[in-house]
């Protein structure tokens, strides 16, 4: 990145061991912190939305369905603008192209507390995704570049807060501003913050001129195929289980469209002289590997972040706010663990930790995969402080080792895909367990009516039961009351199919991570050299 110069030569005087290199300004100290609590911001904006989206459905009048809508927006269009983030800032500098997008998305943010029906709140939601993306990938470039490598650990740990414990304490900020002051305070809570966030970005990033005549050189046709299939792709994975996959022909249209525009890019870009992304990076084995695990990472966070809620406002009736106390538990040992992170990258083995937050992720899945009616926040509450733990073991690390070697001009490729990877990882986990939690509680269904058939004593005396219980409580046609009381048996088989089901979804996370950790083993230890040194 030729706007950065003197960032490339603060990554290569890092091959001089001395106090004086390894010295950081506070200055670029206070650049790396603004910029990770703008995609602290980001990332949490996501959850927070998620948690209360149903009371600003009804708030604005959308069906269940379109209301869907306010959440995918925002995701499409922070999908496409982080890998494009990269070559963004080259074109306009970095102090530029950030600052503007994080003003726009506090003014976006205040806009959407405002905003008076679906189709508005649809068009913000996608314009603030489009700003609120570029401020994710921009403060893992500037942890890349601005950094020597001996202080990247501890940049890495501050980014980590938003890549995992973001996520985690998104539902609880959520569900506690929507139950106490309205659905509007989701959006009012990034004003400070981001006031703060822009005032230690205003002063600490140093002001370059604007490259324009990049854009004549753009690589065009990869933007252009590259937001086409994103956009398509992102779309499928949101609807698809709602539309009944490819039984909709919206969504074959839109697969098809993906397909062929992300593999036309893919071409492009290894083509090209100068392409969007430098996609050879991938077959530099700590971030080809590193990719892979990331991806994995991805799925079984937003995988659990989204399950979890589902379980306990569908099994158990749990308000927004109790929802948001009980995954509390898998966000503020967080908040404890991750300063300590770049301690322990010091004394062992990056790819140790690694393993152990893998290994300790998996088991805190595993640990639900027998759940019970009566399975809820008591039960919860250590395989949640076990997730915690080994999601605060994971990122730092891994994004250490995988950008290890990666020279500064490739940092906007590496921070562009790296974090995509995550977010592609997301919302293929979203979607797959959708549909693993329909299928599953079918199956399971299936299974446990054939136990409850009219023809079994148990069944028949269940159903006289029931049937006396209403007729106790006031029904007084016997037909009613034996009708309610094979209602109320089908209820419960559901709720039982249920249960199952989404014990099923907790193995499905478990096993991601456990293909995660084998990605992990493939990991090299990096080296001693540079940023710009082997790879």
């Amino acid at each position: 990145m030729s706007t950065l110069q003197p960032a490339l030569n603060a990554a290569s005087a890092t091959n001089i061991p001395t106090p004086a290199a390894r010295a950081v300004p506070a200055k670029t100290w206070i650049a790396v912190i603004g910029a990770t609590l703008g995609a602290f911001m980001a990332v949490l904006n996501i959850q927070i939305v998620n948690a209360s989206l149903a009371d600003i459905q009804g708030a604005i009048g959308a069906g269940i369905d379109d209301g869907g809508w306010i959440s995918t927006s925002y995701l499409i269009a922070e999908i496409v603008v982080i890998p494009l983030s990269g070559w963004l800032a080259q074109v306009f500098s970095i102090r530029i192209y950030l600052l503007t997008n994080a003003i726009l998305f506090l003014a976006l943010s205040a806009a959407c507390a405002l905003a008076q029906d679906l189709s508005q709140m649809i068009v913000l939601r996608a314009i603030q995704g489009f700003t609120g993306g570029v401020l994710i990938p921009m403060a893992f470039t500037l942890i890349i570049m601005l950094l020597p490598r001996g202080k990247q650990p501890v940049g890495l740990a501050l980014f980590a807060l938003s890549a995992t414990f973001a996520p985690a304490i998104g539902p609880t900020i959520g569900g506690y501003l929507t139950e106490n002051f309205g659905w509007q305070y989701i959006f009012y809570v990034n004003l400070v913050p981001g006031a703060i966030m822009v005032g230690m970005l205003w002063y600490a990033l140093e002001a370059k001129p604007m490259k324009l005549s990049l854009l004549r050189e753009g690589d065009w046709a990869g933007i252009i195929t590259m937001a086409i299939g994103l956009s398509a792709l992102q779309t499928v994975l949101e609807e698809g289980n709602k539309d009944d996959w490819f039984g909709s022909p919206f969504i074959v249209r839109l697969s098809i469209m993906a397909a062929v525009a992300l593999t036309a890019f893919l071409i492009i870009e290894l083509t090209v002289k100068k392409p969007l992304l430098n996609l050879r990076l991938l077959v530099r084995r700590n971030f080809g590997f590193g990719m892979l695990a990331n991806f994995l990472l991805g799925i079984a966070l937003y995988g659990s972040v989204f399950i979890l809620p589902q379980y306990l406002s569908r099994i158990q009736g749990y308000n927004a706010e109790q929802i948001g106390m009980v995954l509390a538990w898998t966000g503020l040992p967080q908040l404890v663990l991750i300063p300590l992170v770049p301690r322990l990258m010091q004394r062992f083995d990056a790819r140790i930790i690694i393993g152990i937050g893998f290994v300790l992720f998996a088991a805190s899945n595993f640990m639900n995969i027998y759940m019970s009616n009566d399975y809820a926040a008591d039960q919860l509450l250590w395989p949640n402080v076990v997730r915690a733990i080994g999601q605060a073991l994971v990122m730092a690390p891994l994004s250490a080792v995988a950008t290890s070697g990666i020279e500064a001009e490739n940092a906007g490729s590496a921070s562009g895909l790296f974090n995509m990877m995550r977010n592609l990882g997301g919302a293929v986990g979203i979607a797959l367990l959708q549909t693993v939690l329909t299928k599953r509680e079918q199956y399971h269904s299936n299974v446990l009516m054939q136990s409850v058939s009219v023809f079994e004593q148990a069944t028949r005396t269940r159903l006289e039961q029931l049937t006396q219980y209403f007729i106790n409580h006031g029904v007084l046609d016997h037909a009613d009351a034996a009708h309610r009381a094979y209602v109320a048996i089908g209820r419960i088989v559901q709720k039982q199919a249920y249960v199952l089901a989404f014990s099923d979804t907790f193995y499905l996370l478990g096993m991601a991570l456990i293909v995660a950790l084998l990605a992990v083993l493939f990991l090299k230890k990096p080296g001693q050299t540079s940023a710009g040194g082997a790879h």
